[in-house]
């Protein structure tokens, strides 16, 4: 079974490894928008970035999907009717975020 630790190790290489293949930046850009605001919407990520970066709601979503199953440091969070999904980053893993994107 893996302790803690191995586990926070284990997601910061998976972060490591999914924000070195970011060659527009637009990555790092979402991590520190979740570091910025506690809960957020793919909505809201799009309206924020779409200004900045050539991207779609879809691929938005894919990114969002990505950091919440794969990486594993994102809550979902559900309203009662399964209209509106909430993202939020998991409190344990803001200061691996905070270190490999920088600071907000």
């Amino acid at each position: 079974m893996r302790t803690p630790a191995d586990l926070k190790k284990e997601i910061e290489s998976r972060l490591k490894k999914y924000l070195s293949r970011d060659k527009t930046g637009i990555r790092h850009e979402l991590l520190k928008l979740f570091l910025k605001v506690k809960s957020l919407r793919v909505a809201d990520i799009y309206e924020n970035l779409k200004d900045r970066f050539t991207t779609s709601h879809h691929s938005i979503a894919s990114m969002v999907g990505i950091i919440a199953s794969k990486i594993g440091i994102l809550h979902v969070r559900k309203n009662k009717d399964n209209v509106t999904t909430h993202y939020e980053l998991k409190e344990q893993y803001e200061d691996i975020v905070t270190k490999l994107v920088g600071p907000v």
